[in-house]
């Protein structure tokens, strides 16, 4: 195998790991709680604290590899997940359970930008679009599979192995990246911002918080108010010390950039329908069909299997139609069609089901690997670890914003009839309103130039702006 194939893919198992096992144990907290002394509420700090160990590091992710290589922050990012993961397959209480959980956050905070830097600063411009295409499948596939998987291994084995099965994969992540991926690292190192990864830290992990925990009754509502509040309070002093810092932890001045803005704005709004969808699909199916967890994991399974059948196809898509028409086009049918969930009643055929979420699934792939390549296609190599950080604050914001939108349409839908049980029309506006926000991205993509990121799809080149010394006023 090539090593423009065998760096993504090796990529893409670790990317994989961190994805699944932040939504797998969701359907194992009863059984987690029930074996270390714990009541599932108090679980749900698991997880809550791995959230804020990623908002929290992301951060700090492109200063570390600019600093130490990036191969050796993303092998010692496996290494520190696996760690928390045997931390917590050996946690007999709910602390060190938490723990565990912070320390595996720190691990995947480095991971996910990291890799993508890996990525972005040894592939080719012009076939890091077949790298993103692997790289894309771990956050479509992991919080769709990550439940039903969960609930699998519980039931027939024991949930311990939810974490020991990330050691061999580890393993072997860090042996491969030992050999195949370069130690990249940048000539001229500017200073730690310190003030401003504790600022974006803080802000993040607040925004983040609040947003997770938003319509699922955990807090009392004045409580999310004020997590969000404040959030925004530390963003926006961030901001502000951002204007003054000559290199900042998050490099807002990136943004400028029309391509780079399509990623972070414009996806932004559509990754936050795939948030909502992994969220509500389930407990649809679940709550208002009255479908058994393993006929609701075929289902949204079938979800992952048209994602992960676009894989061959996204390269030669874009370089046929350019980035522009993809991300307004693709980007109405997948939102069209993940609305089109709202239609779904206890009597729809099982197949239909299946086949909407499948292909669903396959334009959801196409738009993300898209959004996701088109970020680095004006970015200069100077500031390649100031991007992907940024790009995995946007993702972890939004996937949490998703499921926020998702929680609070259900409970408003439940409000307004005036009734306590949730039935199945009770989702349906949400799975609408999702769908229409994620639509909105295409009005953001109208704004691209017709040629952008013609350099990374081999059509007519075009000049990259030069950004490298605006900020954002």
């Amino acid at each position: 195998m090539s090593h423009d194939r065998l760096v993504p893919l090796i990529i893409a198992v670790a990317l994989f790991m961190e994805n699944m096992d932040s939504t797998v144990i969701a359907t194992s907290l009863p059984a987690i709680a029930a074996d270390i002394g714990a009541n599932p509420l108090e679980l749900k700090l698991a997880v809550t604290s791995y959230l804020l160990s990623l908002a929290v590091f992301i951060p700090a992710s492109g200063w570390t590899a600019d600093r130490f290589g990036a191969r050796t922050v993303f092998r010692a990012a496996i290494a520190t997940f696996v760690v928390g993961s045997i931390g917590c397959a050996l946690s007999g209480s709910l602390t060190h359970f938490v723990i565990a959980r912070i320390v595996q956050g720190m691990g995947g905070a480095m991971m996910s930008p990291v890799g993508r830097l890996v990525l972005v600063r040894t592939i080719d411009k012009r076939n890091l679009v077949d790298a993103m295409a692997w790289v894309t499948m771990p956050a479509l596939i992991g919080p769709i599979i990550g439940p039903p998987v969960g609930g699998f291994i519980t039931t027939y084995t024991s949930w311990h192995w939810i974490f020991i099965i990330n050691v061999p994969i580890g393993l072997i992540g860090i042996v491969l990246a030992t050999r195949y991926i370069e130690d990249v690292r940048a000539e001229d190192l500017a200073r730690f911002d310190l003030v401003g990864m504790v600022l974006a830290g803080l802000g993040i992990a607040s925004v983040a918080f609040g947003l997770s925990v938003a319509g699922l009754g955990l807090v009392p509502p004045t409580m999310i108010v004020s997590l969000v509040v404040t959030g925004i309070i530390f963003l926006a002093a961030y901001g502000v010390h951002a204007r003054n810092s000559a290199a900042p932890a998050l490099d807002l001045s990136l943004l400028r950039i029309a391509t780079f803005r399509a990623n972070v704005v414009g996806g932004s709004l559509f990754r936050l329908g795939i948030g909502a969808l992994s969220f509500l699909l389930p407990l649809m199916l679940q709550l208002g069909f009255a479908y058994t967890p393993l006929e609701s994991g075929l289902v949204t399974f079938s979800a992952a299997v048209g994602a992960f059948g676009m894989k061959a196809f996204a390269a030669r898509i874009i370089r046929r139609f350019g980035f522009k028409h993809i991300l307004i086009v693709n980007g109405l049918l997948a939102s069209a069609l993940t609305a089109a969930c709202a239609l779904f009643t206890p009597s729809t055929p099982f197949f239909i089901m299946i086949a909407v979420l499948l292909v669903g699934g396959f334009f959801r792939s196409l738009q993300f690997t898209a959004t996701n390549t088109i970020a680095y296609a004006d970015v200069d190599a100077r500031r390649m670890s100031r991007a992907t950080p940024l790009v995995s604050v946007a993702q972890q914001l939004s996937i949490a914003a998703g499921v926020a939108v998702g929680a609070l349409c259900v409970e408003l839908a439940l409000q307004i009839k005036g009734g306590t049980a949730i039935t199945a029309a009770d989702f349906r506006p949400a799975f609408l309103v999702i769908g229409t926000i994620a639509a909105s991205s295409a009005v953001l993509f109208l704004t691209l130039p017709s040629d952008a990121g013609a350099s990374m799809a081999n059509r007519a080149p075009i000049a990259a702006p030069d950004a490298s010394d605006q900020r954002v006023g």
